[in-house]
């Protein structure tokens, strides 16, 4: 049985890789260099999102494929989205399993989780599609943890009483894996700590794991986009800043009891703590 992983030396695709592999699973890594070595990969395959030919190929003959869009700017998400879809719908894999890495897939956005999640749907090939909310690697960017670490603050652009139901790549992959496993659960599986948690929430569990007062500190979208800039570039960043900027009108951002991993899958995401532990911070 074969898995082909997108994005395999990434943020989110390594961890993906790295749970079927211990679950001996044989996995078929896709990046942008075929000559890279891939712990945990018995095949790496340089095929690019742009190309729909290379995806048909690398998705011919895969029990699963695990697809996340990159972050670059909405343009060429919707063009890697509608390859993606081309080559499902060619290639024909037993099982697709998408992570919206927290986008909307309403129909009414017109955004690519949306039109890729639509289109997964059209080909008729099994497929799932797991809903994170907010990733607790965010705050290991340097703005951050160095903020933390000097500051004893931790500033994120959400307000200080806006509950969200974080959850890490490592249960992304988790919930991935079980997914594979699962042709039976389909459609949408929300991943994520419930009861959900405020930004002062996190910065105490950073506080207890690192023995020191730390304190949340509320920034704006837009002092965000500017950390963010110099790293995913300035449309990224600007999408990202209006993303957090339309959360900001939001209640919470909660996952839906009905349709979680605890529920469909029995996974029940990491604590902040446990998390901040799992990856030796």
């Amino acid at each position: 049985m074969t898995y082909v992983i997108h994005g395999a030396t990434g943020a989110q695709g390594a961890p993906v890789v790295a749970a079927l592999a211990a679950a001996g699973k044989s996995v078929t890594a896709l990046t942008r260099n075929a000559d890279v070595v891939v712990d945990g990969a018995q095949r790496v395959i340089a095929a690019g999102y742009g190309s729909t030919a290379e995806l048909t190929e690398a998705y011919r003959g895969a029990d699963g494929v695990f697809v996340h869009l990159p972050v670059v700017s909405e343009e060429d998400r919707q063009t890697y989205a509608r390859n993606i879809v081309a080559a499902v719908r060619a290639a024909r894999p037993a099982r697709v399993v998408f992570s919206t890495s927290g986008a909307p897939i309403g129909p009414e956005t017109g955004g690519a989780a949306a039109a890729l999640v639509s289109g997964l749907t059209d080909t008729g090939v099994s497929h799932a599609v797991i809903t994170p909310t907010f990733y607790l690697e965010n705050l290991l960017m340097p703005y951050v943890i160095d903020a933390v670490r000097e500051r004893g603050v931790l500033p994120y652009p959400i307000r200080s009483d806006f509950p969200a139901s974080w959850a890490s790549h490592l249960d992304i992959a988790d919930a991935a894996v079980a997914l594979f496993d699962r042709p039976d659960v389909s459609g949408m599986v929300s991943v994520g700590q419930d009861p959900a948690i405020t930004g002062p929430d996190l910065a105490e569990a950073f506080g207890a794991h690192f023995v020191k007062d730390v304190a949340f500190e509320q920034i704006t979208p837009e002092q965000f986009r500017d950390f963010v800039s110099p790293l995913i570039g300035e449309g990224a960043a600007a999408d990202v800043a209006g993303a957090y900027a339309a959360m900001s009108t939001l209640p919470d951002r909660s996952i839906t009891p009905e349709n979680s991993a605890q529920k469909l899958l029995g996974i029940t995401p990491r604590t902040t703590g446990r998390w901040l532990t799992d990856i030796g911070l």
